[in-house]
């Protein structure tokens, strides 16, 4: 069973960005319109396909569901380009942040083991201890990186690339329709 996101506009360009100028086509959506969209998305199960619903008050003479689905899948196939980038540069970091982290935390173990290993006294203890310690802080930063930081931008990467491929469909609003979600965009 298809999810279905189904949005209300006035009029076609309400969905796009009035500040671009790109033709429709490779036009950026509305913030408002891609936060909608891909909220609703994430609602949805990753597996499960969507199709895009869009009603129109005012349908053009011509059918836009062409031009209009053309511009979907573009935009949300730039914005998983973005995301993928994005995801590349965290990667980036976390191998840098890997070798500075290693390169310290062999720095701290060695004067710990070769230098203060045969110093007895409290402050010889004190200072062994807190040398391993801060060598294993600085690998605080890759490690995070690679258990947790990375999911985020592979999740999103699934959601936009379903919705770089969905279904759209654009229909005239009929007089009187009531939505039972929240969907029509503000002005």
């Amino acid at each position: 069973m298809r999810g279905r996101i189904e949005l209300v506009l006035r009029d076609a360009s309400q969905l796009f960005n009035s500040m671009d100028p790109s033709p429709f086509a490779d036009k950026d959506l509305d913030g408002d319109a891609e936060e909608f969209i891909v909220n609703w998305a994430q609602e949805y199960s990753h597996k499960q396909p969507l199709t895009l619903t869009i009603h129109l008050e005012h349908m053009p003479e011509q059918d836009p569901t062409a031009w209009m689905a053309e511009a979907v899948h573009n935009f949300f196939n730039y914005r998983n380009r973005l995301n993928r980038l994005a995801l590349h540069r965290l990667m980036d970091d976390g191998r840098t942040s890997l070798m500075v982290g290693l390169a310290f935390l062999t720095g701290c173990l060695a004067v710990r083991n070769l230098v203060l290993v045969h110093t007895a006294g409290a402050w010889a203890g004190l200072l062994r201890e807190s040398l391993t310690i801060i060598g294993w802080v600085a690998m605080w930063r890759p490690v995070q990186i690679y258990l947790h930081e990375w999911w985020p931008f592979w999740r999103r990467g699934r959601t936009l690339n379903k919705l770089s491929t969905m279904p759209v469909e654009v229909v005239q609003k009929k007089p009187g329709t009531e939505f039972t979600t929240p969907v029509e965009l503000p002005e």
